[in-house]
């Protein structure tokens, strides 16, 4: 084989394999979920002066058509200027989505889960700084025959007040597609159902479809030294 002919050779190979690993580079980042948003959002008790928390999801995720699974991240911000004290991010899940575990939180007692929900997790946070943030990474499961929510309210440790809640929020498609290996999700967006009578299911927007309120305005609101912190608690289960 000549020197150039080689050469050549070579030159391809070192092309094919930059090429190769520009396509698994804008393979793994088109699975990235985006920028966070605070869409569906709101302030609800007054925070601390200089205080100023908000929380982020982000704006698509993607689940597994076959095990249902999903997973995200959400984050909670001090956008203020003073440090926050001890606060808590809880993580709750309605209807089609169910959160499964949220790393370094605990799970939120069945009996202090708000009406409505099917799972939560709270996360106790010592202190935010000023201009700081903190994500979770969060486990969960999207069942597409449903419509499906997801909750971030920020709280004082005890529950007793609630400065910021994101949601109750949807992930949704409008285009289901049943037959691919995933399907992509987008935060605020309705989900169209997949299967038989899916179309028939009320829509579930976070505008339309948000958490009882209390006479203050508080959306989320706690009660007694066991700190229920929603205005209305899931009703006793019948027994058979």
């Amino acid at each position: 084989m000549s020197s150039r002919r080689a050469t050549t050779i070579a030159g391809s190979l070192v092309t094919a394999s930059f090429s190769a690993v520009m396509i698994l580079s804008f393979t793994a980042h088109a699975d990235d979920q985006g920028p966070g948003s605070s869409k569906g959002g709101k302030a609800v008790d007054e925070a601390p002066a200089g205080v100023k928390l908000t929380t982020l999801l982000p704006e698509k995720i993607s689940v597994d058509n076959s095990s249902q699974e999903t997973d995200l991240t959400a984050t909670v911000k001090n956008e203020g200027t003073k440090d926050s004290g001890k606060i808590r991010l809880l993580v709750v899940g309605f209807d089609g989505l169910s959160v499964k575990n949220v790393q370094g939180c605990s799970p939120i007692d069945e009996k202090d889960l708000p009406e409505g929900s099917n799972s939560g997790f709270a996360c106790p946070i010592d202190n935010l700084a000023a201009g700081k943030s903190k994500s979770y990474a969060v486990d969960a499961t999207f069942d597409l025959g449903k419509t499906g929510k997801i909750c971030l309210p920020v709280q004082t440790s005890d529950g007793k007040k609630t400065f910021w809640q994101q949601g109750p929020v949807p992930f949704g498609t409008t285009n289901p597609s049943p037959n691919a290996p995933a399907t992509p999700l987008l935060l605020g967006t309705d989900n169209k159902p997949v299967g038989p009578g899916g179309d028939e299911l009320p829509s579930t927007g976070f505008e339309r479809d948000v958490l009882p309120l209390g006479a203050a305005g508080a959306a989320l609101m706690a009660a007694g030294v066991a700190g229920l912190w929603w205005s209305q608690r899931r009703p006793a289960q019948r027994e058979n």
